[in-house]
């Protein structure tokens, strides 16, 4: 396959060899070569190289070939010498017939790029061929009143041979009474003669015996001999005359056999047997005798065969008409042929490219010559192809024509073109011959890889597991065989934050996608790369799609308790005035869910209480209140176990345990009371132990807001590494609001502790206090926590 330059080179080579050669041509003459008949094949003929100018390489590169018309090849190329040899034998009466001068037209056709010289083989002739009679017994009736002088016209012989090679000459056997002459025909053949010179008597010498000898002009000459009957018959005093000399006729070609051509008729004066008329050939060749028959007694001609006007366009025929005394006269027949459009136009295809580039410019596909054995407008001829392909015909020189592109072609509209050239002659009716080829157009990389898609999105669960399959990406290359073969790569992000590579992998072959491992909704919920597909061309080419992953919330997080602190530190109760109404907002249970959507939606449930009617909380708040007024009756010190619970599935809760006291008012002491005791006691003894127990709590307070305040002090001291949450428990930033469902926005620690100056049943509320949050219980948690509600 040539290359896109090559290609170009060629083009501009063809399209100026072209110029010169229409240039060149038009004024000429062809080179010759000549060669003796029978001679054997591989015989030297001539040297092409010193003919034509033209150097040995050059023939060489350029693909030299010698074209005869027809399907025969004379001549062929000795590639070393670039002699031109005898293919095989030549016969010159094969090739030519009885024609003088044989000569054969050829052409030498140089190919990449074109240039066509035209010769001529001239077939010289050998004496190879004796001279031959048809009859070898000539009986003549000749009167015996012949006066001398008379002429009598003998059958010639026939040679095959041209030239001085042909007949040349006739003798006779010596004798008394007749000797030879010889005439020329129109066209040159040599025909015998007798002339009588002296009178004969019948009842002298009745017949006479003669052997007439025909010789050719070779060297040596060769001769052939008939043997000539001259019977002296009685006196016949009128010969049979024709009504005309020359007869003149046509018929068309392609005849059937049997048809009738022309009737010739002669009149004899005499009566009797010297009256009767017999009609024959006369000198008839045997190309004639077998085309044509005469009827003996009508003198009616017709065929034996049908005449073709490509091999003969017209017959001479002479006939004689013979009474029965001997006595004959001579008439021509000419019949000339008609030529009909029987001959359907032959195509010869010299060269053809394929298959070609599909970016070539315009380029010659085929080289190819028309020709047609009639003749006239029967043997004119026009070359087309379909109107809807990119391609033309350019005629050149000698009927040659060239199949050429209008430009570049594309194989991805079309791969290959299937051309079907027409030949028709100008004949009626017009006979056409069609000839087809296929065009293969080659495949060149000027198609990217297209993507189905401009942009993917994949959906991926988080805490999936590693290597997961979770979508593909594909690309079409319009492109065949290596140019159309797709190779997939992740490039690189510009910004080197994300880790790409560590999360995505994709499957070079097929466009398959990855996950490397598992991933983590909580800490990255999306994510975008971009994929690049690249064809196996040279230079390859490639195109780009951005493929987004998006990662699904799953219900893996239990819910975080803010509030009440659940760290296994002094428990910071909730105080309850005894005189609050029912609905009284005691506190409220603050939670988080890390995870998102339905998932992190919490509700709140009293899961267990010191005293069940008390209180109440609320399902999407967490508010506590009071469902009832408080009674004496009430013990001071009340446990609440609540259950925070997602919405996810399936569902994760966590367990909240709040403290709650019950006081008279929020003068007394912040203090953890015991139990109420089992036994009654004495009224005397009750407030003795009432007022040791407030004197305790209120030192135990004090003692416990100074060592407080002594801590907070060193940790801001220490560069406060404690007031956020770590690192390691990340936290979304997605919340939605406290009011509605207990969730805030923003991840804080909360106290509740008791004004010590409020006497209106106020108090400090979700005020950001601790350090770290402790794990949260789900679970085993809950079950503990209802071991310790059964203990207590």
């Amino acid at each position: 396959m040539e290359t896109g330059e090559n290609a170009i080179q060629r083009q501009r080579q063809v399209l100026f060899f072209f110029v010169l050669l229409c240039m060149s041509k038009a004024g000429s003459e062809p080179w010759r070569f000549s060669v003796a008949e029978e001679m054997e094949s591989g015989s030297f003929v001539g040297n092409v190289v010193e003919a034509l100018g033209l150097k040995m390489g050059e023939l060489s590169n350029r693909g030299a070939r010698v074209v005869f018309e027809g399907d025969r090849q004379y001549l062929q190329f000795n590639h070393k010498t670039w002699d031109l040899l005898i293919k095989e034998k030549l016969d010159r009466e094969e090739l030519c017939g009885p024609t003088d001068s044989c000569v054969l037209p050829f052409q030498i056709l140089l190919e990449n790029p074109l240039q066509i010289f035209l010769a001529e083989l001239l077939v010289q002739d050998i004496n190879d061929h004796s001279p031959v009679f048809l009859d070898d017994e000539m009986l003549l009736k000749i009167p015996e009143s012949s006066l001398p002088g008379k002429i009598i016209r003998l059958d010639g012989a026939q040679d095959l041979d041209a030239g001085i090679n042909n007949l040349q000459n006739y003798t006779i056997s010596p004798n008394p009474y007749f000797q030879v002459q010889i005439r020329a025909r129109s066209e040159g053949r040599k025909y015998p003669e007798l002339v009588l010179n002296k009178a004969l008597d019948r009842e002298e010498l009745p017949e006479i015996r003669l052997i007439l000898t025909a010789l050719d002009g070779g060297s040596p000459p060769r001769s052939g001999t008939a043997q000539i009957r001259a019977l002296v018959v009685d006196v016949n005093d009128n010969a049979p005359e024709f009504g005309q000399q020359n007869y003149e006729v046509r018929i068309p070609e392609n005849s059937p056999p049997g048809s009738l051509v022309v009737e010739v008729h002669a009149v004899d004066l005499d009566t009797g047997n010297y009256g009767e008329i017999f009609y024959t050939f006369s000198d008839a060749s045997e190309d004639i005798r077998k085309t044509f028959k005469i009827d003996g007694s009508s003198g009616e001609i017709s065929l034996i065969k049908t005449v073709d006007f490509e091999a003969t366009q017209f017959y001479e025929i002479d006939i004689e008409a013979t009474d029965g005394g001997g006595l004959s006269g001579k008439c021509t027949v000419l019949i000339h042929v008609i030529d009909l459009n029987d001959n359907l136009p032959k195509l010869t295809m010299s060269s053809i490219t394929n298959p070609i580039p599909e970016n070539s410019p315009e380029t010659v596909l085929a080289v190819f010559r028309v020709s047609d054995l009639d003749s006239g407008e029967n043997g004119r001829m026009v070359c087309s192809i379909q109107d809807d392909l990119p391609f033309v015909l350019k005629p050149s020189v000698e009927n040659y024509y060239t199949l050429v592109t209008q430009g570049a072609l594309d194989r991805e509209r079309r791969a290959e073109y299937n051309i079907t050239i027409t030949v028709m002659d100008l004949g009626s009716p017009r006979l056409k011959t069609e000839h087809n080829i296929t065009i293969l157009i080659s495949d060149i990389n000027d198609n990217p890889p297209v993507f189905t898609q401009t942009a993917y999105k994949v959906y991926l669960q988080e805490n999936n597991s590693p290597a997961l399959h979770i979508g593909s990406v594909s690309a079409k290359d319009r492109d065949s065989g290596i140019n159309a073969k797709v190779t997939y790569s992740l490039l690189p992000p510009e910004n080197g934050d994300l880790p790409l590579f560590s999360y995505i992998s994709i499957n070079s072959d097929n466009g398959h996608l990855y996950a490397l491992r598992s991933l983590d909704y909580e800490t990255i919920q999306a994510f975008q790369f971009t994929v690049i597909a690249a064809d196996g061309g040279s230079p390859s080419l490639s195109s780009q799609a951005l493929v987004e992953v998006v990662v699904q919330d799953m219900n893996d997080n239990s819910p975080f308790v803010l509030y009440p602190l659940q760290n296994g530190t002094a428990p910071c109760n909730d105080l309850v005035p005894r005189a609050a109404e029912p609905g009284y907002l005691v506190t409220k249970v603050v939670a988080v869910d890390r995870d998102w959507g339905q998932n992190s939606w919490l509700s709140y449930q009293l899961l267990k209480a010191t005293d069940p009617g008390l209180f109440t909380v609320w399902a999407h708040n967490g508010e506590v209140r009071t469902a009832r007024a408080i009674s004496d009756r009430d013990a001071i010190k009340q446990r609440l176990l609540v259950l925070v619970k997602d919405n996810g599935q399936p569902p994760l809760s966590t367990a909240a345990t709040l403290n709650v006291l019950l006081v008279d008012g929020f003068s007394e002491p912040y203090m953890q009371f015991p139990d109420a005791p089992k036994e009654p006691i004495q009224t005397e003894s009750l407030t003795l132990y009432l007022i040791i127990s407030l004197v305790s709590v209120s030192f135990l307070f004090l003692v416990s807001v100074i060592l407080y305040i002594t801590i907070r002090l060193w940790k801001r001291k220490t560069g406060g590494r404690n007031d956020h949450l770590p690192s390691s428990v990340p936290f979304p930033t997605y919340l939605g609001d406290v009011s509605g469902t207990g969730t805030l926005s923003q991840s804080y620690q909360y106290e509740v502790c008791l004004t010590s100056d409020s006497g209106t049943n106020e108090f400090k509320f979700l005020k950001p206090i601790i350090t770290n949050f402790p794990l949260q219980k789900s679970g085993s948690d809950i079950e503990e926590n209802q071991t310790f509600w059964n203990n207590n």
